[in-house]
């Protein structure tokens, strides 16, 4: 580290002594006065901490004049930068209260008698001693105030977390505790809200404007206040939470009154597993809506019972042959995914449509009236979104 204190004769240190210690009260005034934020009477702790400050400052500096050592203890400089963020003050301001103070304090040994008897080579070690020292005690200043902003943070994120638990609980917490727990955590609470399922949703939830988020387990929820109207000019908040989650996988809930956020957090959990477990349909990657899979939901609500009907509806492909069984399947979910169209769910399996009708009037004869039983058929249907797509059969002939 640096130490232009160092280069500077011993002799001036208590030369300039009764100068520098008489500019306490000019460097404090020029600080009331050039900075706005410390326009207030010296009273209180903020009186004691700024003349604290501005005395020992001067003090020190004084004594290292000639010493090649680091200036001593910095706490005081620490502590001030604390109460600086504590009062509300901005780190801005602090760094302008050390400039004008700077420039004061050299004003002011520059025009002493002492000053004017060095020869040049020392004013400049002077000044660079000065500025040098005084950027040390601005560092530990900035180091305090941010310490202090971690702190605060980092308790509002605790309170936070605490209100999405709260929001997040069945049955619903009464309306005057989550006010109370909402307004420590400093958020104001929406009429409408989603939730979203994401992990970091923390780091998520600060790039949605008015979010809140939880790293809960075993995947953290955020809470996303959802306007009554798009505003003009702004990209609609669905497209917002897309680009917030980029490629993570994510589940949205229902949009809900504040009232039932713990449904919408409910249903978006319940989605959670399926989605990266790859069932609802889609890539695990991306952004998904709980309620476009409300059927996967039902069914994942009731394995044992789910299992069951899967097992029932599809018995008769179970007892085919393991390749006639894959092509039963095959066809079956093209043509209930085509609404009995044998051209459309041929097109699906690059077959002639003869081969359709072929395979159909064989899976009539293993199911008997099922197929076109109404009850029967949807119990198939989903019987086989609940199961994962059979491979291709590489001996279809082609279309």
């Amino acid at each position: 580290m640096d130490r232009p204190w160092a280069r500077v004769p011993d002799w001036v240190g208590p030369a300039l002594r009764p100068e520098l210690l008489g500019a306490t009260e000019e460097i404090i005034a020029a600080v009331r006065a050039g900075v706005p934020e410390y326009a207030r009477p010296l009273e209180g702790r903020f009186g004691r901490r700024i003349t604290e400050g501005v005395s020992v400052a001067l003090n020190q500096f004084v004594d290292l004049l000639g010493v090649d050592a680091a200036p001593g203890d910095l706490r005081v400089y620490r502590a001030l930068g604390q109460l600086e963020h504590r009062e509300g003050r901005t780190l801005a301001a602090l760094q302008s209260a050390y400039q004008v103070g700077t420039r004061t304090a050299w004003r002011r040994i520059a025009g002493s008698p002492a000053a004017r008897q060095l020869p040049p080579e020392v004013i400049f070690a002077l000044a660079e001693a000065l500025f040098t020292y005084v950027e040390q005690l601005g560092a530990a200043s900035v180091a305090g105030w941010a310490y202090e902003d971690a702190r605060n943070a980092g308790s509002v994120q605790t309170r936070r977390h605490a209100l999405v638990e709260l929001l997040a609980r069945q049955p619903s917490a009464p309306v005057a505790e989550v006010e109370r727990v909402a307004a420590a955590a400093a958020w104001r609470l929406p009429e409408r809200l989603v939730a979203l399922v994401v992990e970091e949703a923390v780091a998520v939830a600060a790039r949605l404007p008015g979010a809140i988020g939880a790293n809960l387990d075993p995947v953290g929820v955020a809470l996303v206040p959802v306007p009554e109207r798009p505003v003009p000019g702004r990209t609609a908040w669905q497209d917002r939470v897309t680009i917030a989650v980029r490629d993570r996988p994510a589940v949205l809930g229902p949009v809900v009154e504040l009232a039932r956020a713990s449904r919408s957090v409910a249903r978006a959990q319940a989605a959670w597993p399926l989605h990266v477990a790859g069932l609802l349909g889609r890539a695990q990657a991306g952004l998904i809506r709980a309620d476009e899979h409300l059927l996967a939901l039902l069914l994942a609500a009731e394995p044992e019972l789910a299992a069951e009907l899967c097992e029932h509806a599809l018995a008769p492909l179970h007892a085919l042959p393991a390749g006639a069984g894959a092509r039963g399947e095959q066809t079956l979910r093209a043509w209930l995914d085509a609404h009995g169209d044998v051209s459309v769910a041929a097109a699906t399996l690059h077959v002639h449509p003869q081969t359709v009708r072929y395979r159909l009037a064989a899976l009539r004869e293993v199911f008997g009236d099922a197929l076109d039983d109404p009850g029967a058929r949807l119990e198939v249907a989903i019987a086989l979104r609940m199961t994962h797509p059979a491979p291709p059969d590489a001996t279809d002939p082609p279309s």
